[in-house]
């Protein structure tokens, strides 16, 4: 056009904000090497909320467990996850909750919202009828 601002023909994700580095390790933790896959993670990487992985062939599973390693904490929601939780927010311990169905627990609302306050220099979130300290840590 007319103002001679550069553009490619054809737009990649990955060209645009992906980390090269990053996406190597994200292959070498098991993520698929296709290009779906990638600007998936390249989202879920730069994305302020939670995602909602449906991942009938387990593979973002297998990649989340291994980039997190020993360190993250697998909860379901037919289990007793309540206090599990609370002590990962706390101290900032990665969490993957997996089989989630249609419905959800009332009880995550805050958490999937990021309803956070300060209570004093304090960041706090309300988790059923606790109150705890939110590490910004958490994933």
């Amino acid at each position: 056009s007319n103002f001679k601002i550069p553009a490619s023909k054809e737009f990649k994700l990955s060209t645009v904000i992906g980390d090269q580095v990053r996406v190597r390790q994200w292959v070498i933790d098991k993520l698929p090497n296709d290009a779906v896959s990638i600007d998936n993670a390249i989202i879920l990487d730069n994305s302020r909320r939670w995602p909602l992985m449906i991942d009938p062939q387990n593979q973002a599973n297998k990649w989340v467990k291994n980039t997190y390693g020993t360190n993250l904490k697998v909860l379901r929601l037919n289990m007793n996850y309540g206090q599990p939780l609370e002590t990962c927010i706390q101290f900032g311990t990665p969490v993957l909750i997996e089989n989630v169905m249609q419905a959800l627990d009332a009880m995550l609302d805050p958490l999937l919202q990021k309803s956070t306050f300060k209570q004093g220099n304090i960041e706090m979130i309300r988790l059923g009828d606790n109150t705890i300290e939110y590490s910004k840590d958490f994933k």
